[in-house]
């Protein structure tokens, strides 16, 4: 009840109604909703997402000496969080160059620490806008600085989240990760294998030592389970410089004529 009138409560000011079952539809709308609102605001028409592992440590964490269980594996992956900064950084001056109204190709990650925190850095050195789509997490931090301030997002749902990685992304660079870069890897592979992207994807994985080792995809085309074709729907790359040409050609080839609507 209103305090001052008496009147009921207005039922989206109701914060028990909105945190209920009941209207877990309207939650779910909104983080659809306001994304929507605020890319259309900043005209960022699409992105290229890089995904990774939140475990890869900055270079002031080495200076620092921050250690952590297995500290060799930790000091390689020091290795991917400069040249997914690095990348970021040349793709992002190569998207401002194209001199447009809109903001094409604009670098997009999950909002954390880690490979993530490198990617919006690089941005940011770039002097570019960039994206954060952060996710509430009970043990992890997001929303790194480098992040722009407008496009910081934090989502409840990893569907919802899910989504905005994909609707907007015209390529994916996928660096070494975990748990949650294998699902956000495969997820669109199995998008783009159902034929349900329709659109061009520049699907990146960077790093051979690693995934040569984690995902031996050919056992599955062995067994019959994938076709030999499905291993066309990525570009294995060890190095900026192929990447960096690699995804700048794909973006040039298929989209740079794009006369669709923003979002």
């Amino acid at each position: 009840m209103s305090e001052k009138t008496g009147n009921p409560t207005l039922a989206y000011r109701d914060q028990d109604f909105m945190g209920s079952r009941a209207a877990r539809p309207l939650r779910i709308l909104a983080e659809y909703a306001q994304p929507y609102s605020r890319f259309e605001h900043t005209h960022v028409r699409d992105t290229i997402v890089i995904y990774g592992s939140a475990r890869a440590p900055s270079p002031e964490q080495m200076v620092e000496g921050v250690t952590r269980p297995g500290a060799p594996k930790f000091d390689r992956m020091a290795r991917y969080y400069e040249e997914t900064r690095e990348l970021s950084r040349r793709l992002t001056q190569w998207s401002k160059d194209l001199d447009r109204e809109d903001r094409r190709f604009v670098i997009c990650t999950g909002g954390g620490p880690g490979i993530m925190e490198a990617a919006n850095r690089g941005a940011s050195e770039a002097r570019g806008i960039n994206v954060g789509l952060g996710i509430e997490l009970p043990f992890e931090a997001t929303g790194n600085p480098y992040i722009t301030r407008e496009l910081a997002f934090e989502f409840h749902y990893f569907f919802t989240r899910k989504f905005w990685f994909v609707y907007l992304a015209k390529a994916i660079v996928v660096m070494p990760g975990g748990f949650g870069t294998m699902d956000e890897l495969f997820e669109v592979l199995t998008l783009a294998q159902c034929g349900k992207l329709k659109k061009p994807m520049a699907l990146v994985l960077y790093g051979t030592e690693f995934w040569d080792k984690v995902l031996n995809l050919d056992t599955l085309v062995e067994f019959g389970v994938i076709s030999a074709d499905d291993l066309k729907l990525f570009h294995r790359s060890d190095s900026v410089d192929d990447t960096f040409a690699y995804v700048t050609e794909q973006l040039t080839k298929n989209h740079l004529s794009d006369k669709g609507p923003m979002i």
